[in-house]
């Protein structure tokens, strides 16, 4: 009982890292990454769907994204999609390839992405934290309806707050990487 508790924390805290992960991996640095435009929502074909879906992005050059959409005639509503993220970018079409520069960052806007980053990772590890306090609270009430002994408790207790101490480092390491690449010049 107490090993598929401690699988499933472990789950829901690995979910967590991922979450934060794919949160900054869409954080905009000084070099062009596809990952700026996982947030793009394009109205198309009656719906909303994600870019991806509508079209194809990649990143031939260090500053320069370029989209190209699978149907011509969803190109324009690409645009105002890309436009409407507020991502400080200005897609420029030609054909039907979508060419989106991207501009270096001034100072003043890396450190305010930083701070995003480190906002975004005080979500993640305030999730690991909850998801431990749910683990702990399980063990807590299994020891009361006496289906483990004290030992055991105090046992899995401790491997509760190891995977937290280790899930909340992963969740600075990736925040640490992730300052570092856009602080750089």
């Amino acid at each position: 009982m107490l090993e598929k508790l401690k699988t499933e924390t472990k789950q829901r805290m690995q979910k967590s890292v991922d979450a934060v992960s794919k949160e900054l991996a869409t954080v905009r640095t000084g070099k062009a990454s596809v990952h700026l435009l996982d947030t793009v929502k394009v109205k198309a074909y009656g719906s909303i769907l994600p870019l991806n879906q509508v079209a194809t992005a990649s990143s031939p050059e260090p500053r320069l994204l370029t989209v190209q959409a699978f149907d011509k005639s969803t190109v324009g509503d690409i645009v105002k999609a890309i436009q409407k993220a507020d991502l400080g970018l200005n897609p420029i079409v030609d054909g039907q390839i979508i060419r989106i520069p991207v501009p270096a960052l001034n100072e003043e806007r890396r450190k305010e992405l930083v701070r995003h980053c480190k906002h975004v990772a005080e979500e993640g590890r305030v999730a690991i934290r909850n998801i431990r306090r749910d683990a702990n609270d399980h063990i807590k009430k299994i020891k009361k309806d006496k289906q483990v002994s004290e030992d055991q408790e105090l046992d899995a207790l401790d491997d509760i707050q190891k995977m937290t101490d280790e899930y909340i480092q992963k969740i600075d390491d990736i925040l640490a990487k992730k300052e570092k690449e856009v602080l750089e010049v």
